[in-house]
């Protein structure tokens, strides 16, 4: 049975869903005021690969994942641009489509926006109100009163004694507590803003996600995902305001990726540490990103550097070469050794399902993988012919597909090939001569430009 890490119940516990068969999966997108940087990309990664999983396990997901497209961020970064801030928030939801194409996420089943949900969230805002748990304040906010939830602090295991007292905040007048947080935010002067009853304003943060929620999927769901850094303020208060609201429990599981880090610090714009998707996309192909991502725990931090990325772009070459044919000159494998080599791709996909099975361990996935990959290169060293690889090889394109990984070879023209074609044939005639200067400085060169040789008993092959 599956098995998943709990953030609510700090437990890895079996997966059951509402609905038989059914997943409904809600996942905190971004706030579009800039640029989406590689950290985004990780937590899209991760999400994206428990998707694609779930549905090979033969669950149908319905996957949300919103937009935050009215914020004070948005606001402040269009006030310096000059842009309005609708416009702005547009275009960075365009480009971050573009982004997630590129890494090849699978578009969402639905990607709802705040500006859109705003009926909802009148709704569901007025519903708190009715029922003790929010208040307006004089100058047209509402503010959520966490002192009237008993089980204020539960996802994040803080107290509201404890947060008062370390928290830095001044009590505001208009607040009842410290602690206490927007629903609702009156208009400022030059800002966005709706009608409401409490007069014109837009909604805060954390009431978004909740009323996006209950829009789409109706009063409960199965998973809530995002990044560790949204447990608390913000995935407190959604369950707060939500369970408050419909009177039942918001989600069965929730589910928090680790943090992607640069030089041992989280990577932020708050920061000025980041390396956006674009700029990582232009140096690396996108599957070595998500290379990345397998190869740990997604619960746990996560060291973006350069000898991070190389290795796995070392990994994803591992995999890829299981995908080369076979020589031409090849005789083929025993029945034995033929026989061997479907059994032990059947026991890839066994062990590949346990280690996904145990909340989503893609480097154990990974590594059934590459002991299949290791089969896969001796048997073809061995002189496997293509279509004694075929049924190995079909495996592993299967299940490197369920992690999202496209192992792609790099595309060249067709003239580029031919010259590959002619230096290995110099190459070749240099070893012959034991002219291993040159024969080792051709290598080296044509390495520098992405592409590959490999020697064997049968010749030197080559791929980019």
């Amino acid at each position: 049975m599956l098995r998943v890490y709990n953030t609510l119940t700090r437990k890895t516990e079996d997966f059951q869903t509402l609905e038989p068969g059914k997943v409904r999966m809600y996942v905190c997108g971004v706030t579009v005021y800039n640029d989406a940087h590689v950290g985004h990309a990780m937590s899209a990664l991760v999400f994206d690969v428990i998707r694609r999983y779930l549905e090979y396990r033969g669950y149908n997901v319905k996957h949300v994942m919103n937009f935050t497209d009215v914020d004070d961020k948005i606001i402040n970064r269009a006030n310096q641009l000059g842009e309005d801030p609708l416009r702005l928030a547009q275009r960075y939801i365009d480009d971050y489509r573009q982004n997630l194409t590129d890494l090849n996420v699978l578009p969402a089943t639905s990607n709802p926006r705040a500006t859109q949900t705003m009926t909802e969230i009148l709704s569901m805002i007025r519903g708190l109100i009715e029922k003790g748990y929010a208040y307006p304040a004089p100058n047209g906010d509402v503010y959520f009163r966490v002192t009237k939830d008993a089980d204020y602090g539960k996802l994040s295991g803080r107290r509201i004694e404890d947060m008062q007292a370390g928290a830095r905040i001044e009590v505001e007048e208009l607040k009842e507590h410290p602690m206490d947080f927007a629903l609702w935010k009156a208009a400022k002067p030059g800002e966005p803003a709706w009608d409401s009853p409490w007069g014109k304003g837009r909604p805060g943060w954390h009431i978004e996600c909740s009323a996006m929620n209950l829009a789409e999927f109706g009063e409960q769901i199965d998973i809530h995902g995002g990044g560790n850094d949204l447990v608390f303020p913000h995935h407190e208060n959604e369950i707060a305001q939500s369970e408050c609201f419909t009177g039942k429990p918001f989600s069965r599981y929730w589910m928090h990726n680790g943090m992607l880090q640069l030089g041992g610090e989280k990577m932020s714009k708050s920061l000025g540490n980041i390396v956006s998707i674009k700029e990582f996309l232009s140096r690396r192909e996108a599957d070595v990103m998500r290379m990345l991502v397998l190869n740990g725990s997604y619960r746990a931090p996560l060291m973006f550097n350069e000898e991070t990325l190389d290795s796995a772009e070392k990994g994803l070459e591992r995999l890829k070469s299981g995908l080369r044919p076979a020589a031409p000159s090849a005789s083929g494998l025993s029945t034995e050794a033929a026989s061997a080599l479907a059994t032990l791709s059947e026991a890839t996909q066994q062990a590949f399902t346990d280690s996904m099975d145990n909340d989503f361990n893609s480097s154990g996935a990974l590594a059934a993988l590459f002991e299949l990959v290791r089969a896969i290169n001796t048997a073809r060293d061995a002189g496997a012919k293509d279509e004694q690889l075929a049924p190995a090889r079909s495996t592993l394109r299967t299940l490197a597909g369920v992690l999202g990984l496209r192992l792609a070879e790099k595309k060249s023209s067709g003239d580029a090939d031919r010259f590959v074609d002619l230096l290995v044939e110099v190459r070749t005639e240099a070893r012959k001569q034991k002219n291993w200067a040159m024969s080792d400085l051709i290598r080296d060169r044509l390495k520098e430009l992405g592409v590959v040789i490999e020697d064997g008993k049968d010749g030197t092959i080559w791929h980019w």
